[in-house]
């Protein structure tokens, strides 16, 4: 209508989704990330979680906890579930996909690979640890989710730079997948996984410290920008 309108500037846009039953994430599943660390390529999807609890929004800061001293950054494609399901055939699991969205899969890289026995849950969810948005683009407006460009950046300077071509198992085989396990409702979040790029494989490593700006991409999808506080 043109009705009702602020500017810009003087809103704070919260996270599209903001607190679903699950966030679910999947591990290794770009095969320049696998790669990069030597690992054979997954046969199955590596399924793991955050708590709810870890969303903010998609310009709000990360939080740094004084737990970690290495903490990393993941660009990774984000689908959100519009139906519910339990057993969807993979034929049929994109029309349980209302939409997508970018997500930066932030990680204590001390917690995930070498503390709380290396179950990858803690160093995965801290608070403030899945900033989302900036919107949840609908499936039907995505040319095609399998051929978008996906980068992340920390002060400016290109970390990761792939195209979600590359991912090793697709969103329609996810979903199906994680539906076998548990039943998916609406406003469920699936994290498809990071390219390359991430700063704990880097040589030397490179880990976020307070005061940096990290900035997550995806074509189609648009842009978060988090600043490390």
């Amino acid at each position: 209508s043109g009705q009702h309108r602020v500017p810009r500037a003087t809103a704070q846009l919260l996270a599209p989704v903001g607190d679903p039953e699950k966030v679910i994430c999947v591990g290794l599943n770009y095969h320049d990330h696998c790669q990069e660390q030597g690992v054979k390529v997954p046969k199955e999807p590596l399924i793991f979680s955050k708590f709810p609890s870890a969303i903010t929004g998609p310009f709000d800061d990360i939080v740094h906890p004084e737990d970690t001293s290495e903490l990393d950054w993941e660009v990774e494609l984000a689908a959100v579930i519009g139906k519910k399901g339990r057993n969807i055939e993979e034929g049929a699991a994109l029309e349980h996909v209302l939409g997508f969205t970018v997500a930066n899969d932030v990680s204590a890289r001390d917690w995930q690979m070498r503390r709380n026995g290396r179950q990858w849950l803690l160093g995965k969810t801290f608070d403030t640890f899945c900033p989302l948005g900036p919107a949840i683009v609908t499936r039907e407006a995505v040319a095609d989710v399998h051929n978008l460009w996906i980068r992340s950046s920390v002060n400016g300077h290109r970390m990761q730079d792939s195209n979600t071509c590359h991912l090793i198992f697709r969103v329609p085989t996810l979903v199906a997948w994680v539906s076998r396990f548990v039943t998916l409702v609406p406003g469920d979040i699936l994290l498809t996984g990071t390219p390359a790029g991430v700063g704990v494989f880097r040589k030397p490593p490179v880990f976020l410290k307070r005061g940096d700006e990290v900035q997550c991409e995806i074509e189609e999808l648009g842009t978060i920008c988090n600043r490390v506080v």
